[in-house]
């Protein structure tokens, strides 16, 4: 009789784990309410909107933008400004802006680019229907995340 060994892949961190039940639910809430989605999709924003920060938190200087999908989560979660705070200070060290920036690079689509690549390595799930190959529409908000007030 032969045995083998069943090699399994370490299951992802879930991004939820980084902030409260509580504050998460009121993130999804936010979301539902202010872009119509249904629960599940709100999740799933604010899931990839934690990614993104951890992203930002791991990459400072390096400009990454949010996906038209994302972008709304980002915008709740400034929203609770002493939790979002928080959760720079512990996750960054620092203080993650939220900068109004349209310019060739995002335009381009390089800023995209760069922010899935960034994604992934953080080791925490990717939703790729949140983060197209390219950006869908030159007129939403797309802020790079930034490490201070200037560009």
């Amino acid at each position: 009789m032969t045995v083998t060994e069943a090699t399994t892949e370490p299951a992802a961190p879930n991004p939820r784990s980084l902030i409260s039940p509580d504050l998460f639910g009121r993130l999804v809430e936010r979301v539902m309410k202010d872009e119509g989605h249904d629960r599940d999709m709100a999740e799933r924003v604010i899931d990839q909107t934690i990614v993104f920060l951890v992203a930002c938190a791991h990459n400072p200087g390096a400009k990454l933008a949010p996906s038209n999908a994302v972008d709304p989560g980002w915008h709740a979660f400034i929203l609770h400004t002493k939790a979002y705070a928080e959760f720079c200070d512990r996750v960054a060290g620092r203080f993650i802006h939220h900068l109004p920036v349209m310019n060739d690079d995002i335009r381009s689509g390089n800023a995209l680019a760069r922010t899935r690549e960034a994604l992934r390595r953080t080791g925490y799930p990717v939703d790729d229907e949140l983060w197209p190959q390219a950006p869908t529409c030159m007129n939403t908000c797309n802020h790079p995340c930034h490490d201070s007030d200037e560009d």
